[in-house]
């Protein structure tokens, strides 16, 4: 008996299950679950999404490096342990790191620390054809420097619609923005910093910086929600991702990348060349 195919949940489905919809009814992060089964009930279906969506990424980036008329940019949020390295590796395993580039943002430089804080996040942005995945990026000048109180509030207060309206050049400029945020539970953080320090080869991993930001998470937490609720915008809406359960949120992750290279529609130039043009010896 042929064994059954796991369902998988349509992309619009899952794109409009984890969007933050801008400008639409009241939003609250502490109602978005965490652990994803109600997009995949059992992980069978997670694991077969995946490797479908997986290679059709890989097929939908090759089509875009050869038609160079767009390309798309991946940002990834999420507090630490949230799986921001494992959803890369996960949702592209497949695809040619020709046309994909991966930028760990930091803290930042003395130089870049020099110019206004958007100046290094823009030189890493993708040039057409490409994709580029940011784990963390511009939002953490509204996290991280929020919570610790490293500017004036004022002058954070100003950079949510300065961010709106660097997003919105970018996708007037050929630039889809994929916005992720990784919404993991406070309990399943725990754990996976306990497991950090237990397994002698995740052990590098492990910051004790990150105790302390635990210890603010409530802090945090209050900053996704705003952030969530302000730069949630038409061009880049906000995508929150319960990950929890690492299987069903790189599943997840991943049909939205899909989406979003679906909705780009790139196809292969026609360079003009026919079979019956040349004689190859």
């Amino acid at each position: 008996m042929a064994s059954k195919t796991p369902a998988q949940p349509g992309i619009a489905d899952v794109q409009s299950g984890t969007r933050v919809d801008p400008g639409g009814k009241a939003f609250r992060l502490a109602d978005r679950p965490t652990r994803g089964h109600g997009v995949f009930a059992e992980k069978a279906e997670a694991k077969a999404s995946l490797e479908a969506d997986a290679a059709a990424i890989d097929v939908l980036q090759d089509a875009l490096f050869a038609a160079q008329s767009g390309s798309l940019l991946v940002v990834l949020q999420g507090i630490d342990t949230s799986g921001k390295d494992g959803t890369v590796k996960a949702v592209f395993r497949y695809t040619s790191p020709l046309g994909v580039r991966v930028h760990p943002f930091g803290r930042p430089t003395d130089i870049e620390l020099a110019h206004d804080y958007l100046w290094r996040v823009h030189q890493m942005t993708p040039r057409l054809g490409h994709i580029a995945v940011f784990n963390r990026s511009h939002y953490e000048d509204v996290l991280v420097v929020k919570v610790r109180k490293l500017a004036p509030p004022e002058r954070i207060d100003k950079r949510y619609e300065q961010i709106n309206q660097f997003e919105k050049m970018l996708a007037e400029n050929g630039t889809r923005v994929l916005k992720l945020m990784l919404h993991v539970s406070k309990d399943e953080q725990a754990a996976r910093l306990k497991e950090r320090l237990e397994q002698p080869q995740k052990r590098w991993k492990f910051n004790p910086g990150d105790l302390e930001d635990r210890k603010l998470w409530d802090d945090f937490q209050a900053a996704y929600q705003a952030l969530l609720e302000r730069c949630s915008t038409p061009w880049a809406p906000w995508h929150v991702v319960p990950a929890d359960s690492k299987t069903r949120r790189d599943a997840i992750a991943a049909r939205l990348v899909r989406g979003a290279l679906e909705e780009i529609d790139p196809q292969y130039p026609d360079p003009g060349h026919r079979p019956e043009q040349y004689q190859i010896d």
